[in-house]
């Protein structure tokens, strides 16, 4: 990241005291300086959710670009850089526009209080109404109803992936009260789209989305899995049986996300684009979403990379090792405002051990002694190390695993997955 970016970040996460603080008042106020430009986008396709948000998007960003089309995106959180939030036309946006329009936003905000989130939401849809483009696919921070993504009109397709208990300070504890505010993103004149989810939200989603025609509401039963071999696998959709190539992406729960991402492509041809087979599936070969299983190396060990944090995630890792039939040491990094107790308990079955650090440089981060206490009552063996660095010293020198799986938050990840590509 450049040094006047990280100037000018750091000066937005200033102008609010609290960083986040779910409203859509002071993001229209804004909006409504800059011209309106959330009016100015193109065709939308939004998504909410507890887990597979960023690998849905991109499944369908990279689909629509093999078929020629322009398209915008916005993700959050990013990885390392700033930059990777907001794609125009297809490229990631470069320093010298991004900062120009930071500065631009954050002279016209002048110093009323606004969240980072919003401020820079505020930037990527000035940008995003700038530049021609086929699609724009946002992916929401933070809930849905309230979500600063949220002040857009209209959209094409809106996308619910699974639902799961996070970020319950904010969204309520009650699961059904964190699913009406992710339902929160549905637009009246919108396709949409339902994931596979738990039975009891599914209900409860059903009732909610009563009001909407049969025709432009589809759930996961409508585009289920019907079976896989190695390189490929069939989908329903609809009346229609349709084979599809398979992901690089590992997991089980990427097979889900990208049914999710063919049931809006389909959705897409339907709606008059052209679409073609040949160029989804090389679309879907071409997919990327790092952090997510990703692998890497430490010496002579398999490193895996999963930014995993809150029990949904953590089923899917033990439903993946289990799966493969292997057992891992873990190092892990957390915020403090997660339920690390029951993700470290979901996943036990798949520990040997587990080295506990803090995430660099997160004062918001759990330290290795409080992880430790958690292992203690789960009984889980583990070390307590200060750094990423230690951790890979210890493992190399003392232990000598074969596989290791790095998880716990995306912002560790981001931090230290360099050091094993």
């Amino acid at each position: 990241m450049s040094k006047d970016l990280d100037i000018i970040l750091k000066e937005l996460v200033k102008l609010h005291p609290k960083y986040i603080d779910l409203s859509l008042i002071r993001l229209r106020k804004l909006l409504e300086k800059l011209n309106n430009p959330h009016l100015k986008i193109p065709p939308v396709i939004h998504i909410a959710g507890t887990n597979g948000k960023g690998s849905t998007l991109s499944f369908i960003q990279y689909i629509l670009m093999e078929n020629n089309y322009k398209v915008h995106a916005y993700v959050s959180p990013h990885l390392k850089f700033f930059n990777e939030r907001i794609t125009i036309s297809n490229k990631k946006i470069q320093n010298d526009n991004l900062i120009k329009t930071l500065q631009l936003v954050k002279k016209v905000n002048g110093k009323l209080p606004i969240t980072f989130f919003e401020i820079t939401t505020a930037a990527a849809l000035y940008l995003f109404s700038k530049h021609r483009a086929d699609f724009l696919i946002l992916e929401t921070g933070l809930g849905g109803r309230l979500d600063a993504t949220n002040v857009i009109k209209k959209s094409l397709i809106d996308i619910i992936t699974p639902i799961g208990i996070d970020h319950q300070e904010f969204l309520g504890k009650d699961i059904l009260k964190i699913t009406n505010e992710k339902l929160g993103i549905i637009k009246k004149d919108s396709s949409i789209i339902i994931s596979k989810q738990k039975k009891s939200i599914l209900t409860h989603i059903k009732k909610r989305l009563q009001k909407f025609k049969n025709k432009k509401l589809i759930f996961n039963n409508n585009f289920k899995i019907l079976n896989e071999s190695k390189k490929n696998f069939t989908m329903k959709y609809g009346n229609k049986k349709i084979k599809f190539t398979k992901s690089l992406l590992i997991g089980d729960h990427q097979l889900e996300n990208l049914s999710t991402a063919l049931a809006a492509i389909l959705k897409i041809s339907e709606l008059g684009y052209e679409l073609s087979k040949k160029n989804i599936n090389s679309g879907i070969l071409k997919t990327k979403w790092p952090g997510r299983l990703e692998r890497g190396k430490l010496g002579n060990i398999k490193i895996y990379l999963d930014g995993a944090h809150n029990i949904d995630g953590a089923k899917q890792l033990s439903t993946y090792f289990k799966k493969k039939k292997i057992k891992v040491w873990l190092i892990i990094g957390m915020l403090n405002n997660k339920d690390i107790y029951n993700f470290l308990k979901e996943i036990k079955p798949i520990l040997i051990g587990v080295v506990n650090i803090s995430i660099p440089g997160e004062q918001n981060s759990f330290t290795p002694c409080e992880i430790k206490k958690v292992c203690d009552k789960l009984n889980l063996e583990n070390i307590s190390q200060s750094s990423i660095e230690k951790a890979n010293q210890y493992l190399l020198s003392n232990i000598r695993p074969k596989e290791v799986l790095i998880s716990g938050s995306l912002y560790l990840i981001g931090k230290i997955r360099d050091k094993y590509l």
